[in-house]
């Protein structure tokens, strides 16, 4: 299949490229810079440079890669993770204005097939636990205006794929992913770092449950959905155990060789990081992957936080 990756060089972009490449797809990745196009060749996969924002451009380049299948990974948040509800808004963006620039320029170009990466914050920040929290689970609703408005784009991306297919302009499928991390996540390279000098602090105890993805697991995810999936289907893209902060926190710290993190309260954390500490404190998401293993027979080679932390420790030493 010909597949045009878009977000191709971004955390999961290069990874989602390569497991393309080593399945015997052709592809066209798109960057947003001439000076990443290094990053997607050297991967044996064709460049095309346009801004996800720039609906010609973006039309443009797809039409010239004639592609059957079109992937969307378009975020753009920094490199060691958001820590102000701020940092979210051109990924926002990116999921209401990038989708729609992207599906235009798909159906234009007579492309089949398109996977849409969307985020497991689409159940919201609150309290969900004991779970599992399924794909069944509504959208969530927050009284923060920043938290609701990143929801809100969440759930846009995702009404976009849904109208069009369901309106036959093409084959969409969403992947709500848990929180990338592993060896080849510049985010988690960032925190063993952090861990190593005690400087990732346990927030409120640390009780947030978050449900992780390893990279390459969520690189075959795509590429399994790209392949085989059901029209309109959408799949919690997550590994076996979600876990609490402070659980991953310990780990993380344990295999740098480090004392335990230190416990901050909440209203200290907010002052210095307001996004991060809603996020390592708040969210209770035990998030279920049952339906992508039933469906598409998906399993996660790093099955818990404890498998991809450790092959981030080896990585890293």
């Amino acid at each position: 299949m010909r597949v045009f990756v878009a977000g191709a060089t971004g955390a999961l972009g290069g990874v989602v490229v390569a497991e393309l490449v080593k399945r015997g797809h052709e592809v066209v990745g798109l960057t947003r810079t001439a000076s990443r196009r290094p990053l997607i060749e050297r991967l044996d996969a064709t460049a095309a440079v346009a801004d996800a924002l720039d609906g010609p451009g973006v039309a443009a380049a797809v039409l010239a890669a004639e592609p059957e299948g079109v992937v969307s990974l378009l975020t753009s948040l920094p490199a060691n993770g958001p820590t102000r509800i701020s940092h979210l808004e051109p990924t926002n963006r990116l999921r209401e204005q990038g989708t729609r620039n992207l599906l235009a320029a798909a159906t234009a170009a007579g492309a089949c097939r398109f996977v849409g990466e969307s985020i497991v914050f689409f159940y919201g920040y609150g309290n969900l636990a004991p779970g599992p929290v399924t794909e069944a689970q509504p959208s969530g609703a927050e009284s923060n205006r920043g938290l609701q408005r990143a929801i809100d784009a969440i759930v846009s991306c995702e009404r976009q794929v849904r109208d069009a297919t369901d309106q036959g302009q093409i084959e969409g499928v969403c992947l709500r992913f848990g929180l990338y991390h592993g060896a080849d996540a510049p985010s988690s390279r960032y925190m063993f770092r952090m861990a190593r000098r005690r400087m990732l602090p346990v927030i409120s105890g640390g009780q947030a449950i978050h449900p992780w993805i390893e990279l390459t697991d969520a690189a075959r995810a795509v590429g399994d959905a790209l392949e085989r999936a059901e029209p309109g289907a959408v799949y919690n893209v997550v590994d076996d155990e979600p876990v609490t902060f402070r659980d991953y926190a310990g780990e993380l710290a344990c295999l740098a060789g480090a004392k335990p993190p230190l416990s901050v309260p909440y209203g200290l954390a907010r002052l210095a990081i307001p996004y991060g500490a809603i996020f390592l404190s708040r969210p209770r998401l035990p998030v279920s992957n049952e339906l992508l293993k039933h469906d598409l027979g998906w399993r996660p080679a790093y099955p818990t936080y404890r498998d991809a932390l450790a092959r981030l420790a080896t990585s890293a030493a």
